[in-house]
């Protein structure tokens, strides 16, 4: 009955609300207890475990380089590079938003940092220049998902350190898929500006191209030293983060003097607190992982799924529409420790790469991130716009359509993914 209590009273607190780490902590703990087998001594071993990793040392890091780069003004510098070279596009400040977030998803690895960071300047500018509150604020939305797609990834650097696949290869695999969902995105918004008469907000100008391409190369080499350096094998994932917040510490205090040493601790104690929410849901999810994996969980519900059919396509389908329906209604992080075991174990069954595997599943939950209740860029962009979560869903739909389409391509086309992951060794 272990497997059974787990379930139950996770779902009890689901539905009584609770915060995710709770959640999951608290079933685990019941189930511990109902086990009567164990010593409550384990559960403080497995907290220590579940964290206990090299990999796990980038989470931090990127979110504190970041925190960095958003305040050094690095944000203002990719906008007005944005702006310079698709804002003459018809509805130019939502393609704008679009692209900056996915400059900006190079530098965060975090699609709520990315959301806000691009959004508490473009959402209000969009406002002002007579687009509709609640499509501003679904534009913004659908483009802070991309920064868990572009690399650096936090959702693939957990994937990586729960399957043992190489993070480096993971972010590789992520850079086209990225580019490639952005500019669907970008497409939907031009169409629906031409429809709804939303104007474009500047002239193209190759000289204004020039000017905020100057102003932005350093900013935008963030991401070029933490993917070459990766992709170059110069250093590690974990180690390239380290050196993301070294570059962001320079820029902000040396180059831009935007940040000052006071500022420091501020900014240290803002990302301290956002890892550290992340990595207690890992640390929680750490005991659930380990009941399940005691009760066999994961092999089961592999077993269950394998048995309803033996074509690979229609596994990938059904692992697919698990994935869509997890991210819905699970945090992230959460689902990432609660499914990929299930999914990683079917991998041989559904022919595909690891690496492959980690965008499917990521690019799923990036889709959630824009479905309430647990739509995490629909909150922070809504909060920002001041709309309600229903209108801004009914605008989001369009983008869903076309992320979901972007899906099933780099479900189905591995080229798209593994191109760039082969070269990584």
């Amino acid at each position: 009955m272990t497997a059974e209590i787990l379930f139950i009273v996770l779902l009890l607190l689901f539905a009584l609300n609770a915060p995710v780490a709770v959640a999951i902590g608290g079933a685990s703990v019941i189930a511990i207890l109902a086990q009567g087998d164990l010593p409550l001594m384990v559960i403080a071993q497995r907290l220590y475990s579940g964290t206990d990793s090299f990999h796990l040392l980038a989470v931090p890091l990127f979110i504190f380089a970041g925190v960095l780069m958003e305040a050094g003004g690095i944000s203002r510098r990719i906008i007005d590079l944005a702006n310079a070279l698709v804002g003459w596009l018809p509805g130019g400040l939502a393609a704008v938003t679009i692209v900056a977030a996915m400059f900006f998803a190079g530098i965060s690895g975090s699609a709520a940092a990315d959301t806000a960071a691009v959004g508490a300047i473009l959402i209000p500018a969009m406002q002002r220049s007579g687009y509709d509150s609640d499509f501003a604020a679904a534009v913004q939305a659908s483009a802070g998902s991309v920064g868990v797609i572009i690399p650096p990834s936090i959702p693939m650097i957990i994937f990586g350190f729960l399957t043992g696949t190489s993070i480096g290869r993971l972010f590789a695999a992520g850079i086209l898929p990225g580019m490639v969902i952005s500019l669907s995105l970008v497409l939907v918004a031009c169409l629906t500006s031409l429809r709804r008469g939303y104007g474009a907000a500047t002239p193209f100008s190759i000289a204004e191209v020039r000017r905020t391409l100057r102003r932005g190369l350093l900013a935008l080499g963030a991401p070029v030293i933490i993917l070459g350096g990766i992709l170059s094998g110069v250093f590690t994932a974990t180690e390239s983060a380290a050196v993301a917040v070294l570059y962001a510490l320079a820029l902000g205090m040396g180059v831009y003097r935007r940040i000052r040493p006071a500022d420091l601790m501020p900014l240290f104690r803002d990302g301290a607190v956002t890892a550290a929410i992340i990595l207690f849901i890992i640390s929680m999810a750490s005991i659930f992982s380990w009941i399940a994996a005691m009760e066999e969980i994961p092999a089961r519900m592999a077993g269950t799924l394998l048995g309803l059919t033996d074509n690979p396509l229609l596994l990938l389908l059904l692992v697919n529409l698990v994935l869509l329906v997890a991210g819905t209604f699970v945090e992230t992080t959460a689902a990432l420790i609660l499914l990929v075991p299930m999914i990683a174990a079917m991998a041989p069954d559904l022919h595909i790469d690891l690496v492959q595997l980690g965008v499917i599943v990521v690019a799923n939950l990036a889709m959630g991130m824009l479905t309430p209740p647990m739509g995490i860029c629909l909150i922070v962009s809504s909060s920002i716009s001041g709309d309600t979560l229903g209108r801004v869903s009914a605008r989001i739909l369009p983008f869903l359509l076309v992320l979901l389409a972007d899906l099933l391509l780099i479900t189905f086309w591995p080229p798209l993914t593994m191109w760039l992951a082969t070269m990584i060794h």
